[in-house]
């Protein structure tokens, strides 16, 4: 990496803890210096010596038209000349959530929060308030931000800091948190207010429910009196107009989002029928509030990102994300590596095995076989920017071209040529 980059990073380190505000950016489970991104547009970022990147980061998810689209742009430049934050309720929070119940089947009401991490830890809050139960169930190597609760056995960056919790942490923070396998329905009794689960593990590589999985959850839910959660910050309108919960024909009692609806801004929802919603501040006794909450310029961004989105749209990011998956798997056989490519909708993973894992007891070995920071480190030197991490998932967006996807193919197969005759 540049000099630049560099002793931005050394510059970093002296004011920020580890010189990011988000674990993962550091490089640590990949090794090296981080770029340090000077703009975007469309499918690429520049860093600040001016190299461009095919990026498949996307922000993690929330760029699914690509960067700095001019709808959004523009949606957030005439908010932000209103004035950017009231401390009070504005139209902007009405015609959002109007929009997000009119596409998610299931949802008559919902709560704009700052954060996928809020999102979650008020859904759970929720969920016990109106069971009066004080149990929760979790999956294993699914991350659900990092509220105390949740910070059992999570994914993402948690686990690519090879952290099973975090210090801090108390026992009595996650004492009512249960943590179950991917993939098997858990035993859940009368104890359990509810089920949390990514319907698409996408923070531990990228880990498909298996056939089956969500609606015998949904079912062992139903006969224990457990509220089912759909962490959907990842898979909400990603996958498809209505998320996870349309993708699969399952629908949860309460949905959490984030990242598309903020177009790019800070943002988290979490939503549910009326009935349920109705146990929340000011109208019921769960208490959650929050000073930038609908902020309007991420409801404005969000807005302009959701009406960019149809059912064309959709048939393309699959159809690139096939592209994508069929390229890597030719690339992959000229070599003696092996891979393992899950692909959910758009949504694209990496495991160098020819195992498909199932849950993160099956992800962490391949995670660490240390391949993947060759790989990463390859692509990067080429103009690929991937996650700095084995544990997350590729973000193709409308941005990436046929060309791109293709010219992303090559670079691959050049990299893991290199990595084949060299071991490194």
């Amino acid at each position: 990496m540049s000099d630049k980059n560099q002793a931005l990073f050394e510059r970093a380190k002296k004011v920020i803890p580890g010189g990011v505000n988000s674990p993962v950016r550091s490089f640590s489970s990949v090794g090296g210096v981080p770029y340090f991104v000077r703009n975007a547009e469309g499918p690429y970022v520049w860093d600040e010596e001016g190299h461009r990147y095919i990026d498949y980061v996307q922000s993690y998810g929330p760029m699914i038209l690509g960067h700095s689209h001019p709808a959004v742009i523009e949606a957030i430049n005439k908010a932000a000349s209103r004035g950017t934050s009231y401390g009070a309720p504005t139209e902007r929070e009405i015609i959002l959530a109007e929009t997000i119940i009119e596409r998610v089947k299931g949802i008559e009401s919902i709560r704009f929060v700052n954060s996928g991490t809020e999102a979650t830890m008020t859904a759970l809050r929720l969920a016990r308030g109106i069971t009066n139960r004080s149990k929760i169930i979790k999956f294993s190597g699914c991350y659900h931000g990092h509220s105390d609760t949740l910070l059992a056995a999570a994914g993402s960056g948690v686990a690519t800091q090879g952290i099973s919790g975090s210090k801090g942490v108390t026992e009595s923070a996650v004492f009512d948190t249960v943590v179950a396998p991917f993939n098997k329905v858990p035993e859940i009794d009368r104890s359990i207010a509810a089920v949390i689960v990514e319907p698409v593990a996408a923070n531990m590589g990228l880990v498909e429910p298996n056939s089956g999985f969500l609606q015998e959850l949904r079912k062992a839910c139903d006969s224990s009196g457990a509220l089912l959660v759909f962490d959907e910050v990842i898979t909400g309108f990603r996958l498809s107009s209505g998320g996870a919960s349309s993708w699969y024909g399952v629908t949860p009692d309460i949905w959490c989002f984030g990242k598309i609806i903020g177009g790019g801004l800070p943002v988290g929802a979490f939503a549910a029928r009326q009935e349920l919603m109705s146990h929340l501040a000011p109208i019921g006794g769960v208490y959650q509030a929050g000073t930038l909450s609908g902020n309007p310029l991420a409801m404005a961004a969000g807005q302009a990102t959701l009406e960019l989105l149809g059912k064309a749209e959709y048939e393309y990011l699959e159809s690139i994300a096939d592209r994508l998956v069929e390229g890597l798997k030719e690339a992959i056989s000229n070599s003696n590596l092996e891979i393992s490519t899950p692909k959910v909708g758009p949504l694209v993973g990496i495991f160098f095995s020819d195992k498909k894992p199932s849950n993160f007891e099956e992800v962490k070995p391949i995670a660490e076989n240390g391949i993947y920071p060759n790989f990463f480190h390859g692509m990067l030197k080429r103009g690929v920017a991937l996650a700095p991490g084995p544990y997350e998932v590729l973000f193709p967006s409308l941005a990436h071209t046929e060309k791109l996807i293709d010219e992303t193919i090559e670079i691959a197969s050049d990299v893991v040529k290199e990595i084949s005759s060299t071991g490194t």
